[in-house]
């Protein structure tokens, strides 16, 4: 497609994309773990990068061999990121800025997030909700990231035509949920490297991008 081509909707992934709350979920989910009896060990904390709540408890759980109902340790975990998410969130390097950009310049925008609804809306406090034309959270889809559904879903609701959208992801489950979607994805890792695929373009920032740089991924 030519890079003169319009630029129909931007959809932005939340966690590890827009602001540095992993570290926040790691916070938490050490403090859950610890009232469990146990610690979470470095390596399933890697590998919940990206993927939903549901997901991410019986991960914790599997890991510390404690038998426990889902339910109760998901709403400990709940519970200690919404402390955090309320307190301590944190703006990726040039993220802001960005958002601003693709907002001033009046584009269709979205959320699209594997974090549950209750705690998007805490972090949003922060992001900003007016910047938003939709969002998907984890509890709005049948499949979470690396599934296409959650990106689908946004395009959908956008009525965007997915050649003409970018994706802006840190995750290797949130790449290859957008590019599976048929999204040209900028990708900004963060904890987890990201393998370099088809549909992906790999930055160090998202300092200095502008929208030229994003219809250049068209």
């Amino acid at each position: 497609m030519s890079q003169q081509a319009s630029l129909a909707a931007v959809l932005f992934d939340m966690d590890g994309t827009l602001i540095d709350s992993e570290k926040l979920w790691s916070l938490a989910l050490g403090e859950v773990a610890h009232e469990l009896g146990g610690t979470l060990s470095a390596e399933t904390r890697l590998s919940m990068v990206g993927t939903d709540l549901v997901s991410s408890v019986q991960m914790l759980l599997d890991d510390l061999g404690v038998d426990a109902e889902l339910d109760v340790v998901q709403r400990l975990l709940v519970d200690a990121t919404a402390q955090h998410f309320t307190t301590s969130i944190e703006w990726r390097p040039g993220a802001q800025e960005l958002l601003q950009l693709v907002h001033d310049a009046n584009l269709p925008t979205a959320l699209v997030t594997s974090t549950h609804r209750n705690l998007t809306s805490l972090a949003l406090e922060t992001i900003g909700r007016g910047y938003f034309d939709v969002i998907v959270c984890g509890d709005d889809v049948s499949h979470t990231k690396p599934h296409p559904e959650p990106y689908l879903t946004a395009l959908a609701a956008l009525h965007a035509d997915p050649t003409r959208s970018v994706a802006i992801e840190d995750s290797p489950a949130g790449s290859r949920s957008a590019a599976a979607a048929g999204l040209a994805t900028l990708v900004v890792p963060l904890e987890l490297p990201v393998e370099a695929a088809p549909g992906l373009t790999i930055t160090d920032t998202l300092v200095g991008v502008t929208l030229g740089t994003l219809r250049s991924l068209l």
